[in-house]
């Protein structure tokens, strides 16, 4: 099962945003930026993460509902949960 190509766009948006906020946090410590700066951005990095994983795990869902590739087996619902839970 792969990533709709409805989810792609925004699964690699969310992507990039995180990529360039990790930088910046990279960044933020080695200027010796303070540890609330550093933890409020590296925050943002994890929402972003979070939303990419989430759209992804939305994208599998609504795959196996409407059927999924006949050449692949269904994903299970204990799958799906696992898939959802790895994000929490």
């Amino acid at each position: 099962m792969q990533v709709d190509e409805e989810a792609v766009g925004a699964v690699l948006n969310r992507l990039r945003r995180a990529q360039g906020q990790l930088a910046g946090v990279i960044a933020m410590i080695e200027a010796g930026r303070d540890c609330k700066d550093v933890v409020t951005q590296l925050a943002a990095v994890s929402r972003a993460l979070d939303r990419a994983g989430f759209k992804i795990v939305a994208s599998g869902m609504r795959q196996c509902m409407a059927g999924a590739d006949a050449d692949a087996p269904p994903m299970s619902e204990a799958e799906l949960e696992k898939l959802f839970l790895a994000l929490a």
